[in-house]
């Protein structure tokens, strides 16, 4: 080949070299934007990892950060893990749910935690029968009955319904409502307002406290008259006799019959300081 072909093949090489890092160099410049591009419609968002109950002090093995869309974004999301550590759980958290402010609390936990304003915890004692055969569950709405016996000689025991539509928060150290399974339990914990509390310890201490399952949905508040064991049998309790009354005044008597003596025309009545004496009249001798 000539000298002149060498020089043109020489030439041509280099400006396939040239094009082909000039097409390189735009091509990964073309992906920088398309990455940047992409980048800035997303945002970082700390998420859990796994489940976690309420109450719970947050740590960074129980976290992660994934990318939402940008008009995705929960407010007030976390984009960093440190951002969140030590803080506390207020809600039951699923697994990669973002982690919001309105989620945590920088104090407190536990079961106070789930304890709104104005409200209060109150635990009772159940067994199988009194707690539904362990299917009261956290979240579930009870009514609560509370069955007192007569201390009087006829030993008629009544149930009345003392509270209704109540909010379970606990059942045993349960308070996770993830399985609803039955559980056995001792004791279940009520979200009542402060008169409820006094009900609730008052009933516990006058006689036996027996919950009833309600359909989540049903609010509706039903006026319950009390069963007694009378009435459950359908004895009707005998009227009481009726007692003399103190006050009641005694019945009349009649009056005395005074018969006047007719008096002696031979005889003088003299009265003196309402005694009363009789002497024969003085008879004129003319």
């Amino acid at each position: 080949m000539s000298q002149r072909g060498h020089t043109f093949m020489g030439l041509a090489l280099a400006l396939g070299l040239a094009a082909a890092g000039v097409a390189y160099y735009s091509i990964n410049a073309i992906s920088a934007r398309a990455a940047a591009n992409a980048k800035a419609q997303v945002r970082d968002v700390v998420v859990t990892a796994t489940d976690i109950t309420y109450g719970v002090k947050l740590e960074k093995t129980q976290l992660q950060v994934v990318h939402y869309p940008k008009d995705a974004v929960p407010l007030g999301a976390f984009s960093t893990v440190d951002s969140v550590v030590g803080q506390t759980t207020k809600v039951f958290l699923g697994t990669r749910e973002a982690v919001t402010a309105t989620k945590l609390s920088s104090r407190g936990g536990g079961l106070s935690m789930l304890v709104r304003t104005s409200m209060r915890a109150a635990s009772i004692e159940v067994n199988q029968v009194s707690g539904v055969s362990g299917f009261v569950l956290p979240g579930d709405r009870v009514d609560v009955l509370s069955t007192i016996d007569n201390r009087s000689a006829d030993g008629n025991a009544v149930t009345k319904t003392v509270l209704q539509n109540i909010e379970v928060l606990a059942a045993g150290q349960k308070t996770d409502p993830k399985e609803h399974k039955p559980i056995s339990v001792q004791a279940v914990t009520l979200l009542v307002d402060p008169v409820g509390a006094e009900i609730l310890a008052h009933a516990m201490h006058e006689g036996e406290i027996h919950l009833v399952l309600r359909n989540p949905d049903d609010q509706t508040q039903v006026d319950v008259a009390a069963t007694s064991t009378m009435s459950l049998l359908g004895i009707t309790p005998k009227a009481p006799a009726p007692t003399p009354s103190k006050h009641r005044s005694a019945s009349p008597q009649p009056a005395p019959v005074v018969v006047m003596k007719e008096p002696d025309p031979r005889t003088i009545r003299i009265i003196r300081s309402a005694n009363v004496t009789e002497q024969p009249a003085v008879v004129d001798s003319k």
